[in-house]
């Protein structure tokens, strides 16, 4: 298969937090320094499925996100790359009535069209129809032929990207936590994991839905779910997560997005703190990057009134 140049494909792991009392060490795989867009687990899910579209000749590539998505920007990002048209199918309706000022405001979307993305905004019940075929054909026949990227990017070829998230050198570790939202990244890692390892997945949405998911694309059975650290649900933060977040940036100086990581992370210290973990445990925490999220979330933060996430 041809592949898409990607020039940077390992991220180290950098030393975070050595927990005296139960000698716990606590590394993060810095995924999320691959690309400012198109970085963490969104290049690892685009790299095969941007190979595969430039060996069958396709010049378009169509896929579907919420206004805030991380997977729409990075598409957006990967396609001028890469000479691709894209096409992003986006969430909500109501965005389009007014849209000079929906990009004045949403910098996602704002990145997107910067990068040549054309948008097209459909109701959130019409959003629910995006895996039914006549509604792909509806689109086939609105935009002509394109390659088609599920939502937040999983399919097959974005597991065989996921499973070389892990190297040889995390063959050391107990334990790797990974934040979930479509199960995919999970998916890889797990399958690139050792039988001794134990996976830990932190999902970013409330719902019991993700193991059947995951189980689609794994066959192994050395992983579970922690399922209390979502915050109420995708996108939902307190004030509590933001000043973690803002108090682990000083720290470590290591920015986390409090969509995914931020809350995985807040889960592995908490658990760590209240001795979840056997003592001399080695985890690995997986950055997924997701960064560009941040200014979009400071701005619902703003209409909430709660403190905003340092940037």
């Amino acid at each position: 298969m041809q592949e898409a140049d990607f020039n940077f494909t390992f991220s180290a792991n950098q030393l975070v937090a050595h927990f005296k009392s139960s000698n716990i060490s606590l590394h993060i795989k810095r995924e999320d320094l691959i690309d400012p867009f198109v970085s963490g687990n969104k290049f690892r899910k685009l790299k095969y499925n941007i190979s595969e579209a430039l060996k069958s000749n396709s010049t378009t590539l169509l896929t579907f996100g919420g206004a805030y998505s991380n997977h729409i920007a990075a598409t957006a990002a990967a396609g001028k790359k890469y000479g691709l048209k894209t096409i992003g199918i986006i969430r909500g309706e109501e965005l389009w009535k007014d849209v000079k000022k929906t990009l004045a405001i949403n910098k996602t979307l704002k990145y997107a069209v910067a990068h040549g993305m054309q948008l097209h905004f459909i109701s959130r019940e019409t959003y629910r129809n995006k895996e039914q075929p006549d509604f792909i054909e509806n689109l086939n026949a609105e935009f002509g032929d394109f390659y088609l990227l599920p939502e937040g990017g999983t399919n097959s070829l974005a597991i065989k990207g996921c499973e070389e998230i892990l190297n040889e050198e995390d063959k050391e570790f107990d334990y790797i936590g990974c934040s979930i939202g479509t199960g995919g990244t999970i998916a890889g890692i797990i399958n690139a994991s050792m039988s001794n390892q134990q996976v830990l997945g932190f999902p970013a949405l409330k719902g019991d839905w993700l193991s059947s998911e995951i189980k689609k694309y794994s066959t192994k059975e050395n992983w579970s779910l922690v399922t209390n650290y979502h915050f109420g649900g995708y996108a939902k933060v307190n004030s509590e997560l933001i000043n973690f977040i803002n108090l682990f940036k000083k720290k470590y100086q290591i920015s986390l997005d409090p969509v995914y990581t931020g809350k995985m992370l807040y889960g592995i210290i908490d658990m760590i703190e209240n001795s979840k973990f056997p003592q001399n445990s080695r985890i690995l925490a997986i950055h997924t990057g997701g960064l560009q999220g941040i200014p979009g979330m400071n701005e619902l933060l703003i209409k909430k009134n709660l403190p905003l996430i340092d940037v």
